[in-house]
Order: C-alpha cells, then sequence, then structure tokens
C-alpha cells in the first residue's frame, strides 16, 4: 500500500486541510475553518468545512482568502492545479513560518498562554469589566489558584508539574474540578495551535476524597409531586436527573444514545469520566422531549437552572434542594430497590477500592439496564 503523502504544517490558527476516508472522492481534502469551540473535556466541537477540493495546495490558498474574508461560496472552481514551483515556493515559506513560531511559543508562558485562550474563549480581553458569566468566573478562580505556574514557559510543563498544582491547592474539591477543567481547555487551544508538543493535562488526576458528597435527597412523596408537574422544564430536568445519578456539570456535555437508551458521560474522576449509564424507561419521553426542544440539556448556565430550580421547588411547596440532591436520590432509590451495590457504584462513578472490581469488572449496558430499571417510579 502506498504511503500517503505529508504535507507541510500549517501555521498555527490557519484552519486545516484533512484528507477523507474513501478511495473515489472526486474532492478528497476537506477544508476547515480554525477551531472555534471545546466541550469541558477540550474535545473541539466539530466545525463544517468551508468546502472540498481535489488537491491539498488548493486548499492551503482557499483557507488564505477565508482567512483575509477574500473566500465566496464555490471559488475553489477558479483554482487550477498549482505547478510544482509555486508548490516549492508554499512549502519554502511555511517551513520559515512555523520554525519561527516554534520559538516564539517555546517562551510563552502559562500565564501568556492563558490571557490568549481567555481572549479566545469568551472573545474579550482578561480585564474587561463587563459582567461575565458563570464560566468565565470559573476560569479566572481556576487561574488563580495555578499561581505556582504562571510565570513557568508552557512547553516545558510537564504531568507532575500539574499534578502538583492540584496537590498543593488547599481549596475544596470542587475548586480542584475546576482546576483540571482549565487545564483540559488549554491544552485543547494549545493543541489546536500547535503550541505543545504533548497533553499532559489527561494525566492529571485528583487524590483528595471528595467534599462535596453530602446532601439530602428527595423524599418519595416529594417525587410524586414532581412527576404530577413533568410538564414544567425545570423540573423536567429535575427528574432526568434523579433517576440517572449524574452531577449537574455533566449535562453540560452529555452524550445521548435514544436508539440504545443511554446516556454517556461524566467529567470528575477517572472512574465516573464518559461512564455508560442505561435511561430509565419512566424518563425516556423527558429526555426525548428536552433534547427536542432545546438540542441539550442546559443550554443555560448552571447559575441560571439554580435559580429556576430554587423557585420552582417554591412554588410547589417543596423544600429547597440542590441540583446535587439528585444525584442523592438516585442512589436512595437504588439502595430502596435494591439494585447491586457495585452496579449502582459503576453507574454513580464511584471507584472500587478492591482490585478484582477495579481491574476485572466489566458490566454490560443490558445488565445495567436490569438494575435500574428495578426502580420504581412513584407518580
Amino acid at each position: 500500500m502506498p504511503k500517503r503523502k505529508k504535507y507541510p504544517k500549517l501555521p498555527n490558527g490557519y484552519g486545516s486541510i484533512k484528507r477523507l476516508s474513501g478511495k473515489n472522492r472526486t474532492n478528497p481534502y476537506g477544508v476547515y475553518p480554525p477551531t472555534k469551540e471545546f466541550d469541558l473535556n477540550g474535545i473541539p466541537v466539530p466545525q463544517k468545512a468551508i468546502c472540498y477540493v481535489d488537491d491539498w495546495y488548493k486548499g492551503f490558498t482557499v483557507l488564505t482568502w477565508y482567512r483575509n474574508g477574500e473566500y465566496y461560496e464555490g471559488r475553489e472552481k477558479e483554482l487550477s492545479s498549482d505547478s510544482d514551483e509555486l508548490k516549492r515556493q508554499i512549502i519554502g515559506i511555511l517551513s520559515k513560518f512555523n520554525q519561527g513560531q516554534r520559538e516564539v511559543a517555546d517562551q510563552k508562558t502559562f500565564g501568556e498562554i492563558y490571557q490568549e485562550y481567555y481572549r479566545w474563549k469568551f472573545q474579550k480581553p482578561h480585564d474587561h469589566t463587563e459582567k461575565k458569566t458563570s464560566m468565565e468566573n470559573s476560569m479566572r478562580a481556576a487561574y488563580k489558584n495555578c499561581s505556582a505556574i504562571h510565570n513557568i514557559p508552557f512547553r516545558s510543563l510537564t504531568a507532575n508539574d500539574l499534578q502538583e498544582v492540584v496537590d498543593n491547592c488547599p481549596r475544596k474539591h470542587s475548586s480542584l474540578e475546576l482546576i483540571l477543567i482549565l487545564f483540559h481547555q488549554m491544552y485543547a487551544y494549545v493543541e489546536a495551535n500547535d503550541l505543545t508538543d504533548k497533553d499532559y493535562s489527561k494525566f492529571v488526576k485528583i487524590n483528595r476524597s471528595d467534599d462535596d458528597e453530602h446532601g439530602e435527597p428527595f423524599t418519595e412523596s416529594d417525587l410524586e409531586i414532581l412527576w404530577k408537574h413533568q410538564d414544567n422544564e425545570t423540573i423536567e430536568m429535575l427528574l432526568i436527573m434523579c433517576y440517572s445519578g449524574f452531577r449537574i456539570s455533566a449535562y453540560q456535555s452529555m452524550k445521548t444514545n435514544l436508539e440504545e437508551r443511554y446516556f454517556q458521560g461524566g467529567v470528575k474522576t477517572a472512574a465516573g469520566k464518559d461512564r455508560i449509564v442505561p435511561i430509565h424507561s419512566a424518563i425516556i419521553p423527558l429526555v426525548q422531549r428536552r433534547l427536542d426542544r432545546r438540542g441539550s440539556y442546559l443550554p443555560d448556565s448552571v447559575q441560571a437552572f439554580r435559580k429556576s430550580m430554587y423557585a420552582s421547588l417554591s412554588l410547589l411547596g417543596l423544600k429547597k434542594h440542590t441540583p446535587h440532591d439528585c444525584r442523592h436520590t438516585f442512589s436512595m432509590l437504588c439502595d430502596k430497590y435494591g439494585v447491586m451495590e457495585n452496579d449502582k457504584k459503576t453507574m454513580l462513578g464511584h471507584a472500587f477500592s478492591d482490585v478484582t472490581n477495579k481491574v476485572y469488572r466489566h458490566r454490560e449496558l443490558e445488565e445495567l439496564r436490569n438494575q435500574i430499571e428495578k426502580i420504581k417510579v412513584c407518580r
């Protein structure tokens, strides 16, 4: 099988040109604009292609037009195959440009990269005075807790350096989670712009026991009232959370497979990340309805949902609960209806302390579904 031709590395933030799979494509190269958004795990949100072309160098020309505001739909059809001399010139220019960028990138500190990330992520300077979103404030707070590495060149940082920041932070567990989110998003940004050699954030973990696993579950009489008001959007979301067990932050990037009826998500620990939890049959209509209506579980901020939640519970005459109480409710329901302890821990994303379960435990989706369906719904 012949080796695929190698092309020059594009400048940071220039966009990308991807060779698509399949042998018989007329235009096998997809031309994509620079990445603009990442989820909480640092995974790029897919971008729509600008166009498709039959030659990599045509793709480079399209990107140049696009960056200069000179591209319009269909303009790529004006291009003829580039001469070998022009290709050599492009390769030479890109080689010198990338070398210069590498030298500059080697000197950038964690703090300087943060400033770039902040402007890119929130489209405003770091010291902007207008009202900030909850995510902005969270990332600013996380950055302050990384002061030990503010002045260290970003490219020289290792997993050990990042781990020390988390281990030495005296703040609560929730603050450590925000540091991890910041690391993930910053490394996603620098990878997209070729400012690092490796994503060390994925090796960092929280080595401290969770200090926010407290709360009070909804009672079964509370749940009966919630089910009677399931048409309310806020109550709808509360019921989804009570019968699935994820932390509220997980729903911001939750993946849902309605055909096979399961959630995939979790952003906190190694055991909880990207875990699969069956969708309880009682909430499938709620999940379908919410996704059809809003496109996601929490299109607004978590703080906005909290305010709506408190107001809705007050109107129903129920005592104040936090979103985390939904997770405790799921745990309570598992205990009440005899869900196996290890399956409950798997679905809640709790780590196993014994080697047998930690290393060898693999539960099939249908086995977990049989367990979660033991939970009866109080209507």
